[in-house]
């Protein structure tokens, strides 16, 4: 019982330091700095790029949202798991592991809107393309008028003007297709290249037909694409939501076994074991749901 206050006492005591010496509404920007720098040090260059894209496209959090979401989880777990173990030590141990899952939540939101914003780009780069075709009757020609329209950003734009260069290079249109294909392999982008292979290489008759139905697919895969994306949305909230009540369920179990019960029975180290794993598994669950719900934004 003294180990717990004493660590009362030296929480508390460390509040008011950094309050101090950090001008007081500072703290939270202070501590999320540092999460922030020793996660960029150790973040792979991919994600570098994914998050400087978020933030280009103005949906990264700010320092004020990062420090909200650290202290409703530290504040969230730290209830739930008192409410499991009613020990304070194990409760500040599982803050501080349900804080450091932020940065990984942060790649995976990251990952998503990067994830969106490079399908709306393919989106763009398909249709326009088509529409300048129709004028052009040049796939390079297309593609050109599309590279200097400024609808397209990068990394989709740079790589709409290499397939430009590898055209003029190499005098066929092969080369870029196939390496346009590979960097985004959406099979809008495979078969509108293969039909514009086939339209260049063998003349193909009627393609202004071919076309339209081509963009008709693209129409309608946008249409599934953001309808399931308001699907996703409302499904994760009541995932969410689910995912509480689970972590919530031990309180049940205290109102059907009554307090004293339940403490008595928490002296014994296998049922320990036991609501140890029940927190795990939990939040096992809602991790693997939260990287579904950022993952494959944009499949087909």
């Amino acid at each position: 019982m003294y180990l717990e206050e004493l660590i009362i006492i030296i929480v508390f005591v460390l509040g008011i330091y950094l309050y101090r010496h950090y001008n007081g509404n500072n703290v939270g920007k202070y501590v999320v700095e540092q999460i922030q720098g020793v996660y960029d040090k150790f973040s792979p260059y991919s994600f570098k790029v994914v998050r400087e894209k978020t933030k280009q496209l103005g949906q990264e959090y700010t320092v004020r949202q990062y420090t909200l979401q650290v202290t409703l989880f530290a504040g969230f777990a730290a209830v739930v798991s008192y409410l499991y173990f009613y020990n304070l030590i194990i409760s500040i141990i599982y803050a501080l592991i349900a804080v450091s899952f932020v940065p990984y939540l942060a790649y995976l939101r990251c990952k998503r809107v990067y994830s969106e914003f490079i399908f709306e780009q393919i989106q763009v780069y398909t249709s326009n393309t088509i529409m300048e075709f129709g004028t052009t009757q040049s796939f390079v020609k297309a593609i050109e008028g599309v590279a200097n329209s400024g609808v397209l950003e990068d990394p989709v734009l740079s790589d709409v003007r290499q397939m430009i260069t590898m055209c003029y290079d190499n005098g066929t249109i092969d080369d870029a297709l196939e390496y346009m294909s590979k960097l985004y392999p959406y099979y809008i982008v495979k078969n509108m290249h293969q039909l514009f292979l086939q339209i260049t290489n063998e003349g193909a008759q009627n393609s202004a037909d071919s076309l339209e139905n081509m963009q008709l697919d693209i129409d309608m895969l946008v249409e599934s694409v953001y309808r399931d994306r308001i699907d996703r949305a409302s499904f994760h909230k009541r995932f969410l939501q689910f995912g509480i009540v689970l972590y919530l369920l031990v309180m049940l179990v205290q109102y059907l076994l009554g307090r004293e019960t339940y403490l008595l029975l928490l002296e014994r180290w296998y049922v320990q074991v036991l609501m140890h794993g029940v927190l795990i598994v939990n939040t096992f669950f809602l991790l693997k749901g939260e990287k579904y719900y950022n993952e494959n934004v944009g499949a087909e």
